[in-house]
């Protein structure tokens, strides 16, 4: 737990055992990951959203925040200034953003926030519907994102589900877990540098 600074809307239950990164959110929730990163890097982990029964088992959303900066703060640290866990507490960020949605969150959209408030850009092609890019519950699922200068990936179990090509690449900031009145268990997270 020493490695993640939690931010959340409502209390939470936010646990590390064996190995294994357990997340109870009764509301918004994003981990910060400590270290800075930098450069051209890949970040890979699994991530099980349960459904057995909990209050909190909807398998609503696998989320996550990369290269993110806050452009007023000092350095751009978003830990600078801590947020309540809502969502649109992060709007004003420049980041790289995924949603991983399932049951009544029925998108998995890519988006580069560009640090205004109430503005969340995205692409059409970059709003998925279909059934093979939303979550799957009590399922571990392998995610690998890569932020190599204006090479922009995010893929899951190996199937590349956004490819985006930044000409104006973030590459320096923070990673963030985040999700929503739910239950996620993450394990075999890595960073690694692709310089």
């Amino acid at each position: 737990m020493g490695q993640w600074v939690v931010e959340t809307e409502k209390p939470a239950q936010v646990s590390a055992t064996d190995g294994v990164l357990d997340i109870i959110a009764p509301a918004g929730l994003t981990a910060w990951f400590r270290p800075v990163l930098s450069g051209a890097v890949a970040i890979e982990y699994e991530v099980r959203a349960i459904q057995a029964g909990g209050p909190f088992d909807r398998v609503s959303d696998v989320n996550c925040f990369w290269m993110a900066q806050d452009p007023k703060a000092s350095a751009g640290d978003v830990l600078a200034h801590p947020r309540s866990g809502r969502f649109a507490d992060y709007d004003d960020l420049q980041t790289y953003y995924v949603g991983l949605g399932g049951n009544t969150n029925s998108t998995t959209r890519f988006r580069r926030y560009i640090g205004r408030a109430g503005d969340r850009p995205i692409l059409p092609e970059n709003d998925r519907r279909g059934p093979e890019d939303l979550l799957v519950a009590n399922v571990w699922q392998r995610l690998r994102i890569t932020a190599d200068g204006p090479t922009i990936r995010f893929a899951r179990d190996g199937r590349t589900l956004f490819d985006f090509h930044d000409p104006a690449p973030y590459t320096r900031g923070r990673f963030g877990l985040r999700t929503t009145a739910s239950h996620l268990q993450v394990r075999d997270f890595s960073i690694i540098a692709l310089d």
